[in-house]
C-alpha cells in the first residue's frame, strides 16, 4: 500500500468527523496555523493537532530538585511558544506527572494543551484510582487522551477508559507499545476495539510499523503517535557528526533532528511524533519540523538510503 493510498483513505476518515471537527479546538495557535505549521486530523472527530508534540519519559523525571523543574518548566514553556500541544507522560515515568504539573502552574498561557497519559497497572480495579492521581499530579481536570500503556491489562482497562470517557473525565482513549514489542497483539486490538489513538515506535531505521501497524491505523480511522523518534538519543549521536545530505534543504531541514522527525509526520497515517528533550535549544530545533516542505515518496525513500550508507 503506497503512502498516496494511506493519503485518501486518511481524507476519508476526516471528512466523516467533518461536523463534529467544526465543534472541538484546533490545538494550534491561529496565528502559526495562519503561518503553515503541519497539523493533522484526528480521525475520530477530524479535530487537528500539530505533528509535533513532546515525550517526558527521562526527561521530567526530575523529582524535587526545584533547579531542575524550573528547567523544565522552560522547556514546556517554549514547547507551547513554538506551537506544541501535545504533552505525552505515564504514571510509570516517575516524577514526571508531577513535574508536568508543576510547570502547567507555572505557564502563563497552556491553553493549547492536548494532555495524553496512560494507566499502568495491572489491578484493573486501580485503573479509575490512578487515573484521578495523575490529573491531581497534573492539576487538569481531565485528559484529552488516557492510553492503556504498554497493553498492560488491556482488556479491562479498556472498559474503565470507556466509563472515563462517558463520564467526561477523558475525550478519546487508546493503547501503547514501544521497542517494537506485541505489535502482533496492538495490531489485534486496533482491528477489534473501537480506540481512538494507538501509539508505537516508528523511526527512520525502526520501521516495522509501515507492514501492518501504520496501514491499520488508516484503514480503521485511528490516530497514530510515534514513539522513539530518536531511539533515545542513539540515532542523534549516530548521526550528528555526518553532513546532511546537499538536498535537505529541498525539503527544510537545518538540521538532524529536523530531519529525522519530518521522515516520520510525512508519513501520511502518523498523526504527531514526540520527542523528548531537557534543552529549550533542543525543543526549538524539534519544532522546526512543524513548518516548511515535508519528503514525498521519493524523497522519504532517499532519506532511508542515505542514513543506511553512514
Amino acid at each position: 500500500m503506497t503512502a498516496a493510498d494511506l493519503s485518501r483513505r486518511a481524507l476519508l476518515a476526516g471528512a466523516g468527523a467533518f461536523g463534529l471537527a467544526a465543534t472541538l479546538p484546533l490545538r494550534l495557535p491561529r496565528a502559526l496555523a495562519a503561518e503553515g505549521a503541519h497539523t493533522r486530523a484526528i480521525p475520530s472527530t477530524g479535530e487537528r493537532l500539530p505533528v509535533v508534540g513532546l515525550g517526558t519519559w527521562v526527561t521530567f523525571n526530575v523529582g524535587g530538585d526545584e533547579e531542575l523543574r524550573q528547567q523544565r518548566t522552560e522547556v514546556l514553556r517554549s514547547f507551547f511558544a513554538e506551537g506544541g500541544a501535545l504533552v505525552d507522560s505515564s504514571p510509570m515515568y516517575g516524577t514526571s506527572p508531577e513535574v508536568i504539573g508543576y510547570a502547567l502552574a507555572r505557564i502563563e498561557d497552556s491553553s493549547g494543551l492536548f494532555s495524553a497519559s496512560k494507566v499502568w497497572t495491572p489491578l484493573s480495579a486501580e485503573g479509575a484510582a490512578q487515573m484521578a492521581a495523575s490529573r491531581g499530579k497534573w492539576g487538569v481536570e481531565r485528559f484529552d487522551l488516557m492510553q492503556v500503556h504498554n497493553l498492560v491489562d488491556w482488556r479491562n482497562h479498556l472498559a474503565t477508559l470507556r466509563a472515563e470517557k462517558a463520564a467526561g473525565r477523558i475525550r478519546y482513549i487508546g493503547i501503547t507499545t514501544s521497542h517494537g514489542r506485541r505489535h502482533e497483539e496492538m495490531a489485534e486490538i486496533m482491528e477489534n476495539h473501537a480506540i481512538d489513538f494507538a501509539q508505537f515506535t516508528y523511526n527512520i531505521l525502526d520501521r516495522e510499523a509501515e507492514q501492518r501497524l501504520l496501514p491499520l491505523a488508516a484503514d480503521k480511522g485511528i490516530a497514530v503517535i510515534a514513539n522513539r523518534p530518536f531511539q533515545h538519543k542513539r540515532l542523534i549521536r549516530r548521526f550528528q557528526d555526518a553532513p546532511l545530505p546537499d538536498w535537505a534543504g529541498e525539503i527544510d531541514c537545518a538540521n538532524w533532528p529536523q530531519f529525522l522527525l519530518k521522515f516520520i509526520v510525512s508519513h501520511p497515517a502518523v498523526t504527531c511524533v514526540i520527542p523528548a528533550t531537557t534543552q529549550v535549544e533542543h525543543v526549538k530545533e524539534n519544532m522546526g519540523a512543524l513548518h516548511g516542505r515535508l519528503p514525498d515518496e521519493a524523497q522519504r525513500r532517499e532519506m532511508i538510503r542515505y542514513v543506511e550508507s553512514l
